[in-house]
């Protein structure tokens, strides 16, 4: 196990990871920033190993069976001090092992049930929504433009390993969408709509646009064909969370699914 000590902030493999904290750094150089033991293991049994990996003296003692993983691979293997870790470190309370891994290519399932990604700007809610969707079995995500960056630090972490299970395709417009969808039906999650999302025959190919509370008029101006669905809700309650009513909608064809 050949391991090399980094000194100095000025390291290029120390700038590389730093780097990847921004989006535009990350689509260049197609890699991303992994934090943290559990993620870091994620990607290693998905079959997605590191490029680098950064690990500080205290977490080579406390994670012993991740860095031996790690070692039978061709990461680098950087060992560096606390004050340096904390240049790439993008946690309060970091656990002193990163990886910097190539973005995961998963070609999409065959199952028929897609869900896309409209005005969501939250990093953990979309991780969030990545996690029930790997969970339902939904065969791919698009993001479509104007969703936070998917491959970001924290929603890498609120996703806890579904970035390495589930097609996550970033659609230049809708038009690229739509043409990835033909002979879909598409629904848009949206509190006024007339129809219930229990009402939907949800076993042929099927897609549901999720979008941010204010994206109701947007996505019916650039899906027309689109048809509108409701979660029922107490008197006096406007909305749910993104994250929640994409779970709710997503086990629901999921459902239907495993009956048919």
């Amino acid at each position: 196990m050949r391991i090399i000590d980094i000194a100095s902030a000025a390291n290029p493999r120390l700038k590389r990871a730093k780097s990847l904290h921004q989006r535009r750094n990350r689509r260049k150089h197609q890699q991303i920033l992994l934090e943290g033991e559990r993620l870091i293991a994620d990607s290693l049994s998905a079959g997605t190993p590191p490029a680098l990996f950064f690990f500080t003296p205290e977490a080579e003692a406390r994670y012993p069976q991740l860095l031996a993983q790690v070692a039978q691979t061709d990461a680098q293997l950087l060992r560096l001090p606390d004050h340096l870790f904390a240049h790439i470190s993008d946690t309060v309370t970091p656990q002193g092992v990163l990886a910097v891994t190539p973005i995961p290519a998963i070609p999409p399932g065959d199952q028929g049930l897609v869900l896309i990604l409209d005005g969501v700007r939250d990093p953990g809610n979309l991780g969030a929504i990545l996690r029930t969707a790997a969970a339902a079995e939904v065969d791919q995500v698009i993001v479509l433009p104007g969703v936070t960056d998917p491959w970001s630090p924290k929603a890498l972490r609120a996703g806890m390993g579904a970035h390495f299970r589930i097609a996550i395709r970033l659609a230049s417009s809708s038009t690229d969408a739509k043409a990835w969808l033909d002979g879909y039906a598409i629904y848009f999650a949206d509190a006024h709509a007339a129809c219930l999302y229990t009402q939907v025959d949800w076993t042929p190919s099927s897609a549901l646009i999720l979008g941010g509370e204010t994206e109701g008029a947007r996505i019916i101006d650039l899906w027309p064909e689109v048809q509108p669905i409701a979660i029922p809700m107490a008197r006096g309650v406007e909305s749910l969370n993104v994250a929640v009513a994409g779970g709710v909608i997503l086990y629901e064809a999921a459902r239907q699914r495993r009956k048919e």
